[in-house]
């Protein structure tokens, strides 16, 4: 049975002294390398979608990939892909790091310069380990794999777009069609989803920050079972702690998250941090919100800019929604588009903030009406981004023409489906 390897190597020299041991060992399949730790999560979690005798038996993590550190991607391929053998490529061989590695959920480590034999060793105890893995699910064993659940991030051009409002309405729309869901602030100065829902509860998103193996156990004690049915983490009431809140706890979190929900939603709030840069790079769909006028507009062309320059995300792999819609604005779909070079959502949120200003208010934005023009609109967006269930035979109805889901699996396949109508 031949071996396939996937290497993740982010020097170019590295990578082909990789790619000329690999193609050396007996009985192995090693595919391109692959530059950054993006491509390697989008890469296997395509695979898994197919099936799991898809994913390669052992993937091959260089210490110098990124733009998510060796270690954290290794925790996270080993959280989402658990028949993956993991193997960590690095110069350094101390105690301390291969027992972080380990830790990490690494099958083993090989040090730099590379050596054929040792390479070949740990190459084949990962294959090893993982054809056990995979035989064992093979059994009917519960155990989680694949790519996990679709992660959501919504963030506003700026404060007071309804970026808040949307995440809610999303992860609403998503649960009554049948999902589990967990709707997460991580807007963590200033988040305010438990005022919009009406919860006092007492543990929050920092609670998780300092643990480093979040399990389902850990989980369910951070997170507040809200009457709609939503999981709900919240962001701390004291809006100093959410400095706790890393871009490293971040990553954890979300991955924790995805593999015991279908649907996780985020709301980033308007203020980037290293927390929600790292939820959004991780994201499925990215939903960044904005008011058609020119301040918001300006704003949302300059946080897709900062997403590009910091390599959290490409404006393509952006959708802009646009609240507040009327076809009276000068400023109009088209116009955002072009100015900010993302995806706009085929769904815009009409204009009619008295609907909401009642539930709002009374922090029941669970309860608003169902005759709500602004609901529906935003339930119909949940549909057009694939977070709905679609009920059997219900694919060509009318009620839901616009859930075509193709823009949350786009990134996942690296392709260019699901970008959303401008008119």
């Amino acid at each position: 049975m031949s071996t396939r390897i996937l290497p993740a190597v982010g020097d170019a020299d590295a990578a082909r002294s990789i790619t000329t041991l690999l193609s050396q060992l007996p009985d192995a399949e090693p595919a391109g390398p692959l530059g950054d730790s993006t491509a390697l999560l989008d890469t296997l979690a395509r695979l898994a979608a197919e099936s799991l005798d898809e994913l390669p038996e052992v993937v091959l993590v260089h210490e110098r990939i990124g733009p998510v550190p060796a270690l954290e991607l290794i925790r996270e391929v080993a959280l989402r892909f658990p028949a993956v053998g993991v193997v960590l490529v690095t110069a350094d061989a101390s105690p301390g790091l291969y027992s972080a590695a380990m830790d990490s959920g690494a099958r083993g480590l090989v040090g730099l310069p590379l050596s054929y034999e040792e390479l070949a060793q740990r190459v084949q105890a990962a294959a090893g380990w993982s054809v056990g893995v995979r035989r064992h699910l093979g059994a009917g064993a519960e155990v989680f794999t694949g790519p996990g659940g679709t992660v959501v991030t919504v963030s506003g051009a700026k404060g007071g777009v309804g970026a808040t409002v949307t995440a809610v309405q999303l992860a609403l729309a998503a649960q009554a069609s049948g999902h589990t869901v967990a709707l997460v602030d991580m807007d963590l100065q200033s988040g305010d989803i438990a005022s919009f829902l009406d919860v006092q509860f007492r543990r929050s998103i920092v609670d998780l920050a300092a643990i480093n193996d979040i399990s389902p156990r850990v989980l369910s004690d951070a997170v507040f079972s809200h009457s709609s049915g939503l999981a709900l983490l919240l962001a701390p009431g004291e809006g100093e702690r959410g400095e706790e809140v890393s871009d490293r706890a971040a990553r954890q979190i979300v991955s924790a998250l995805r593999s015991r929900y279908e649907i996780v939603v985020i709301d980033g709030g308007s203020q980037m941090n290293g927390a929600n840069a790292a939820a959004i790079e991780m994201a499925d769909i990215a939903l960044l919100v904005t008011t058609p006028d020119v301040v918001a507009v300006r704003g949302a062309k300059r946080i897709v800019r900062m997403w590009d320059r910091l390599q959290i995300r490409k404006a393509e792999e952006t959708t802009t929604l646009v609240n507040r819609y009327s076809r009276n604005t000068e400023i109009q779909p088209p116009l955002i588009q072009k100015i900010t070079g993302t995806r706009i959502a085929g769904t815009a949120i009409p204009a009619n903030f008295k609907e909401l200003q009642g539930a709002v208010d009374a922090g029941r934005m669970h309860e608003l009406d169902s005759k709500s023009v602004v609901k529906q609109a935003l339930w119909a967006l949940a549909g057009e981004l694939g977070l709905v269930k679609v009920p059997a035979g219900a694919e060509g109805s009318g009620k839901y023409k616009n859930d075509r889901g193709s823009i949350g699996r786009s990134r996942r396949r690296g392709d260019s489906a699901g970008r959303g109508k401008t008119d």
